[in-house]
């Protein structure tokens, strides 16, 4: 699919955090280094009496070794860190411009856990910083839609409401957080809200809307993902027939046979794989429509299903394809 960086909080959406950890060098061990080979050349040519000895070969490499230990130390808890959701908050509300939008990202990671999500204070406290942050780093505000979205009932009076306002943000990628979320808390008293976010030109917002509309329950947003079929972006086109399939409508069928089509989505996805996850982003189109096709038992497409189960190269989509004749049962 394309470009929204939420996906990584959603199907787990990654962001790499520049100036946010440091690194430790090695100037205190070149300097103890150099100490010892100048007091070495002032002693060539006489015998060292035996606290030099001491010095030379037990000391000074006792501390080159102190000194490693602690760097490696504080390299280590550079690295770890294991503040709490609320300490992470504070950061966001009070610490520089440079720290707070790392902190709503690591909050909006921590949120992946149930049990931090259900901590009945941090939402009004989420809502709260959320609203502050308009104006504020673009970043920040992102952060705290996704976390706001990893909420678990009952929610905070102002959660739906907070993140609605959001979607008239100037910030394309607020306004892509702020659908997502909405999309994960699922009250159908905003589908017409995130429908309405389809008109936009830009196309991923257009993509995390029809993806919305498929979590949130209903069928007064049918119309609008039906459209969402014919639309000019193929990622588009993909999410609609997917959130279709959600809702058990077998309109967007065609699409998903296109989706299982190899060559057809080569030419489309012009992205490289994931090399440190090793996830194939050709494999995730064939993948998710296979699941689909799972959901609606979308016994037509069994022949293009067997196919796929017996000479598909990626073994991910071939162990998908395999699943999904079982779900449609027998031929």
């Amino acid at each position: 699919m394309s470009r929204c960086r939420v996906f990584d909080v959603i199907r787990k959406t990654v962001v790499k955090i520049d100036g946010f950890r440091g690194v430790l060098s090695a100037a205190n061990y070149s300097q103890v280094m150099d100490k010892f080979v100048e007091g070495e050349v002032a002693q060539r040519g006489r015998l060292p009496a035996a606290p030099a000895y001491a010095v030379q070969f037990f000391l000074i490499p006792l501390a080159v070794v102190a000194i490693t230990v602690v760097g490696y130390a504080a390299f280590r808890s550079l690295l770890t860190d294991q503040r709490s959701a609320q300490e992470y908050l504070l950061e966001i509300q009070t610490g520089g411009s440079s720290h707070r939008w790392p902190a709503a990202y690591e909050l909006s990671r921590m949120m992946a856990d149930p049990e931090v999500a259900r901590d009945p204070a941090l939402g009004p406290a989420l809502i709260k910083a959320f609203e502050k942050s308009k104006g504020d780093d673009p970043r920040v505000r992102r952060y705290l839609a996704l976390a706001i979205g990893r909420l678990t009932p009952p929610l905070p009076p102002q959660a739906v409401a907070s993140l609605a306002a959001a979607l008239q943000d100037a910030e394309s990628e607020t306004v892509i957080s702020a659908i997502w979320a909405l999309g994960s808390l699922g009250d159908p008293s905003v589908a017409p809200a995130v429908a309405q976010m389809y008109q936009s030109s830009d196309a991923g917002v257009r993509k995390m809307t029809v993806y919305a509309l498929g979590a949130i329950p209903g069928d007064g947003q049918l119309r609008v993902l039906s459209t969402a079929l014919n639309d000019s972006v193929p990622d588009v086109q993909w999410n609609a027939a997917v959130a279709l399939a959600r809702h058990l409508d077998r309109e967007g069928v065609p699409v998903l046979q296109r989706m299982l089509d190899r060559e057809y989505v080569e030419r489309t996805v012009k992205r490289t794989a994931n090399v440190e996850d090793d996830v194939d982003p050709i494999g995730e189109v064939m993948i998710t429509a296979l699941q689909a096709i799972a959901a609606l038992h979308e016994t037509s497409l069994r022949n293009q299903v067997t196919d796929l189960s017996q000479g598909e190269p990626d073994l991910r989509v071939r162990q998908v394809a395999m699943e999904t004749l079982k779900a449609l049962g027998p031929a």
